[in-house]
C-alpha cells in the first residue's frame, strides 16, 4: 500500500464548496471593500493586492472600523442587502454573505445562483429572529403592565383612613428624608418605636422640666419667657406656645398653667404690669402641706410617664390601622412588641395643642363715640325709648339744612394739656363717661323722679337736725307738728310744714331701724334711736342719692 504524502492533503476539495475558504481573521481590507480569498504564491513575503474591480458600486470604506460587540448581531440590519455601505461598527472580518458574493465573482458567472440563494435563506433568518425578538418583546410588556396594575389595587385596598389624611390636604412643604425614614433608621431589633416629631416633643418635655425644676427650687417664679429661652439654649430648636400646648394635651397634670401681671423682670421689652404665662409643676403634697422639691428621681418619673403617653398615642393609631386591614386584625395591647410591617410610624397625625390661658383683654375708650355707645349700654330700656323719642321730636320741626346739630348730649370741653398734665388718662375717662351717663339720665327722667331725687339730697343734712332736736327735747317721742316746726326753723332751706313732713316720711322709709313712726288716736308720734351712729347713717343715704340719680 503507497503511502500517503502530505502534499495530497491540499488537493482534496469539498464536494459543496466551489472555492477554497479564506482565512478571515487574517485578512486586511483593501480600500475598495473586497477582500480577494485567493493569495498569490510569491517567493517574496509580501502579499500581492487584488485587483480593483471597476464594476463594484460600494463605496470604500473608512480607513477606521469601531468595534462592535457580539450581542448586537442578531439586532443588526438585514446584511443581505448590497447596496448598503460598510457598517464602521463591524468586526475586521467581512460578512459571510459579502465573502460568498466575492468569492462568487471572483470564480465566474456559473456560481452567482448559488450566492443568490445563500443570500437569500441568510435574509430570511434574520427577519425571523427579528419578528421572534418583536413578539417576546411585547408578551414581556403585556406581563409588566399586568404586575404594575396588580401593585397598584394592593397598595389601595390597604390603605388606612389615617394614611389617606396626609395625602388629602395640601402639602405646604415636603418633610425632610429623616424624618420620614425615621423609624427605618434607629438601631437594634424593631419595637415600639415613636415617630421623630413624638421623640422632639418628648426631648422638648425633658428640657422644660429641668428648667422648670431650676426656676421652683430656688422659689422663683416660673415664666414662659424664661423657660422658653432655657429650652431653646439646650435643644437647638425653637420653642413656642404651641409646643407647650403639646405638652399639656399628653400629659395634662404636669404643669398648671396662669395668667398674671406684676411678675418682677428684668427685661426692658416686657413690662411689669404686663400678663406673663406662669408654670408651675404640679407634685405631690407632703404631710406638712408644703410642696415638695423637683428632685431627680421625679424628673425620671414625670419623663417615664411622658413616654408612655406617647406610645398609647401611637397605639391607638396603630389599631386603627389594624381593623382597617382587609381582614382586620386585632392585637392585645398589653402583648404588642413592634409595630406591623405596613404601619409607617412617621406619618402619625402630629399633636393637637390644647388652649392655653390668655391675658384678659383690657378695653380702653379713646373716643367720645366709643363713650356714648357704651353708656347707651348701660341704659335700661325705658330709658333708651325715651331718648330715642326725643331725638325724633327735635328732628321734626327743624329743616334739612339746621338738623346737623343731633339731639344727642355734648360732651364737656377738652381741658388744655397742661392742667391735666400727671392726671391717669384711666381717670380721665371714667370721669367722662360718668358725665355722660349723668346727662342721659338726666334727660329722660320724669319729674317725679326728679322730686324724690330733690328730697334724698336734702335727707342728710335733716337727719343731722332731727337728731339735735330729740336731744335738745330730752324726750323719746315727739308729735309730727312739733318736729316739723322745729326743723322748719333749723333748716337753711325755706320748706313748709307740709313739705317738711314729706322729708321725715321719706327718711323714715329709707332708714326704718332708726326712725318709727307711732299713730296714736289722731296724732303721730315719732321715735328716735339716739344710740345709733349719726356717720353711718349720713353715708346710707348718700349712697342712696348716688343710686337712684344715676
Amino acid at each position: 500500500m503507497a503511502q500517503s504524502r502530505v502534499t495530497d492533503f491540499y488537493a482534496r476539495r469539498r464536494p459543496s464548496l466551489t472555492a477554497p475558504r479564506a482565512k478571515s481573521a487574517c485578512l486586511t481590507p483593501s480600500p475598495s471593500g473586497l477582500v480577494t480569498p485567493e493569495f498569490t504564491r510569491s517567493s517574496s513575503r509580501k502579499r500581492a493586492r487584488p485587483a480593483t474591480e471597476p464594476r463594484s458600486d460600494q463605496p470604500a470604506p473608512p480607513a477606521r472600523r469601531r468595534l462592535r460587540l457580539p450581542g448586537l448581531d442578531s439586532c443588526s440590519s438585514s446584511p443581505a442587502d448590497p447596496s448598503s455601505p460598510a457598517d464602521p461598527g463591524s468586526p475586521v472580518s467581512p460578512s459571510p454573505v459579502k465573502r460568498i458574493k466575492i468569492t462568487t465573482a471572483s470564480e465566474g458567472p456559473g456560481l452567482s445562483a448559488t450566492a443568490q440563494k445563500q443570500d437569500k435563506v441568510s435574509s430570511e433568518d434574520s427577519i425571523s429572529e427579528l419578528q421572534s425578538c418583536l413578539r417576546r418583546a411585547r408578551k414581556l410588556g403585556a406581563r409588566a403592565q399586568a404586575l404594575r396594575a396588580k401593585v397598584q389595587e394592593n397598595a389601595v385596598e390597604s390603605c388606612t383612613p389615617d394614611a389617606k389624611v396626609p395625602t388629602e390636604q395640601p402639602c405646604v412643604e415636603k418633610v425632610p428624608a429623616y424624618q420620614r425614614f425615621h423609624a427605618l433608621a434607629q438601631p437594634g431589633p424593631p419595637g415600639l418605636i415613636l415617630p421623630y416629631k413624638y421623640q422632639v416633643l418628648a426631648e422638648m418635655f425633658r428640657s422644660m422640666d429641668t428648667i422648670v425644676s431650676m426656676l421652683h427650687n430656688r422659689s422663683e417664679t416660673v415664666t414662659f419667657a424664661k423657660v422658653k429661652q432655657g429650652v431653646q439654649d439646650m435643644m437647638r430648636k425653637r420653642f413656642e406656645e404651641r409646643n407647650v400646648g403639646q405638652i399639656k394635651t399628653v400629659y395634662p397634670t404636669s404643669y398648671c398653667f396662669r395668667q398674671e401681671c406684676n411678675v418682677p423682670t428684668f427685661k426692658d421689652s416686657i413690662k411689669r404690669s404686663d400678663y406673663q404665662l406662669t408654670i408651675e409643676p404640679l407634685l405631690d403634697q407632703e404631710a406638712g402641706g408644703s410642696a415638695t422639691q423637683l428632685t431627680a428621681t421625679c424628673l425620671l418619673q414625670r419623663r417615664h410617664i411622658f413616654r408612655q403617653n406617647l406610645v398609647e398615642r401611637v397605639k391607638q393609631h396603630h389599631k386603627a390601622f389594624l381593623a382597617a386591614l382587609n381582614p382586620p386584625m386585632a392585637v392585645p395591647e398589653d402583648q404588642l412588641t413592634r409595630w406591623h410591617p405596613r404601619f409607617n410610624v412617621d406619618e402619625v397625625p402630629d399633636i393637637e395643642p390644647a388652649e392655653l390661658p390668655q391675658p384678659p383683654v383690657r378695653e380702653k375708650l379713646t373716643t367720645a363715640q366709643e363713650v356714648l355707645s357704651r353708656a347707651r349700654s348701660l341704659m335700661s330700656p325705658k330709658m333708651e325709648k325715651a331718648l330715642s323719642n326725643l331725638v325724633l321730636r327735635s328732628a321734626e320741626p327743624s329743616s334739612p339744612g339746621s338738623s346737623s346739630s343731633p339731639a344727642l348730649p355734648a360732651t364737656p370741653p377738652a381741658a388744655s394739656p397742661s392742667a391735666l398734665k400727671g392726671v391717669s388718662q384711666a381717670l380721665l375717662e371714667r370721669i367722662r363717661a360718668k358725665e355722660v351717663q349723668k346727662q342721659l339720665a338726666q334727660m329722660t327722667r320724669c319729674p317725679e323722679q326728679e322730686l324724690r331725687l330733690r328730697r334724698l339730697e336734702r335727707l342728710p343734712e335733716l337727719a343731722r337736725v332731727l337728731r339735735g332736736v330729740f336731744v335738745s327735747e330730752r324726750k323719746p317721742a315727739l308729735t309730727m307738728e312739733v318736729v316739723c316746726a322745729r326743723m322748719v326753723d333749723s333748716c337753711r332751706a325755706a320748706l313748709s310744714l307740709g313739705e317738711m313732713e314729706k322729708h321725715v316720711l321719706l327718711l323714715s322709709e329709707l332708714l326704718p331701724d332708726w326712725l318709727s313712726l307711732h299713730r296714736v288716736r289722731t296724732d303721730t308720734y315719732i321715735k328716735l334711736d339716739k344710740a345709733a351712729d349719726l356717720a353711718s347713717l349720713t353715708a346710707r343715704l348718700t349712697h342712696r342719692v348716688h343710686t337712684e340719680g344715676l
